[in-house]
């Protein structure tokens, strides 16, 4: 049998990646493909970081050509990319994407989700960075386990806090966490932007911003001022948090944000003395605003006393307990967000030079 490059990259079509349904050859991701008289060598390069699914991947493609009856050597590696942002606004030189987390309203447990989704695609590989955009009510500080003021080198700009493996910005950094900030909507939106533009983030793939709940000033600050290249959406089962979820969503389109999915939360209780499973607060839900929005959902994640123990203990699940069901589940959503935002255009920002008259 002649072994070509096509009979290769015909087999390899019969695999398609596990988080977008198509195969490697037609996401143009072989890099290299070279076939030997003794062997053949693959070099896999995915747009999203997945430190963890590695050795499957591998394993997979290896039982997918061993018809062939060589060797195969696969490397598998990953290239994150920066992804166009709307028109308009100017990317931030220091971050490649940046993702919004949003929510309709609060208590559907948007900000552990935006933590332990930083987390996730950290542990797969990801240079990750979470600025916690809640200036009325910050809890990345407490979540993370961090309490002190950022160091500034200059008097200026500020270094962000590192925790986890994070680089964390917080207006909770900056105030006591008792004080009650009474400000008004400019002066909401001005701390926002200094956070961000003021803040020396150091190389990031991935910024996740945990956006306070609601569509009022931070978000239209975030939506005229800020290079979002992607939006995820968190709420609960229960039809009041889907209405107010859909009002979230409705607010990325109208500024042409990518709404990359949609994150339910809390839609089941799972006993930790029998494994009894029960939907508290309603079912079906997310997969009824993910068909009627033509969104992913993006997963579904479980009403569980540790999370909230790990979270408020500054240790989030996918770090503190890292073997847990959960913290896959985590995992997994963190992945295909990577993986969904891998098919945006590219940035082209990079290609041109920039043109100064003087």
């Amino acid at each position: 049998m002649n072994i070509t490059t096509d009979t290769v990259n015909s087999l390899l079509q019969d695999y398609l990646d596990p988080y977008l349904q198509k195969d490697y050859v037609s996401l143009q991701w072989i890099k290299e493909l070279i076939v030997e008289p003794d062997k053949i060598k693959l070099h896999l390069q995915l747009g999203y970081p997945a430190a963890t699914k590695v050795a499957s991947i591998k394993q997979a493609l290896t039982g997918l050509l061993q018809s062939i009856g060589k060797p195969v050597e696969i490397t598998v590696d990953w290239k994150i990319i920066a992804h166009a942002t709307p028109a308009g606004i100017d990317a931030i030189p220091a971050i490649k994407n940046i993702i919004a987390v949003a929510s309709g309203k609060g208590g559907v447990g948007k900000s552990t989700t935006a933590v332990n989704l930083a987390l996730a695609l950290s542990g797969e590989g990801a240079r990750v960075g979470i600025l916690d955009a809640d200036i009325y009510g910050p809890s990345q500080p407490l979540m993370l386990g961090v309490q002190r003021k950022p160091d500034s080198m200059d008097g200026k700009t500020m270094e962000p806090i590192l925790a986890h493996g994070l680089q964390v910005m917080s207006i909770g950094f900056l105030v006591d966490a008792d004080t009650a900030m009474i400000w008004r909507g400019p002066m909401v939106s001005g701390a926002l932007q200094q956070l961000l533009n003021d803040t020396n983030w150091q190389a990031l793939d991935y910024l996740i911003i945990d956006l306070p709940p609601g569509t009022g000033d931070i978000q239209l600050t975030m939506a005229q001022k800020i290079p979002v290249t992607g939006g995820v959406i968190i709420t609960t089962p229960q039809d009041i948090a889907l209405q107010d979820a859909k009002r979230g969503l409705q607010m990325f389109r109208k500024v042409n944000v990518p709404v990359l999915g949609i994150v339910e939360n809390m839609s089941f209780h799972r006993c930790r003395e029998c494994g009894h499973q029960e939907a508290i607060f309603g079912s079906g839900g997310g997969e009824r605003f993910a068909e009627e929005y033509g969104v992913p959902l993006l997963g579904q994640l479980p009403l569980e006393l540790k999370i909230r123990e790990q979270t408020d203990s500054g240790n989030p699940t996918v770090v503190s307990d890292p073997e847990s069901a959960s913290a896959e589940l985590y995992r997994e959503i963190a992945r295909r967000v990577a993986a969904l935002l891998s098919l945006q255009p590219k940035s082209m920002k990079s290609k041109f030079p920039k043109i100064v008259v003087k």
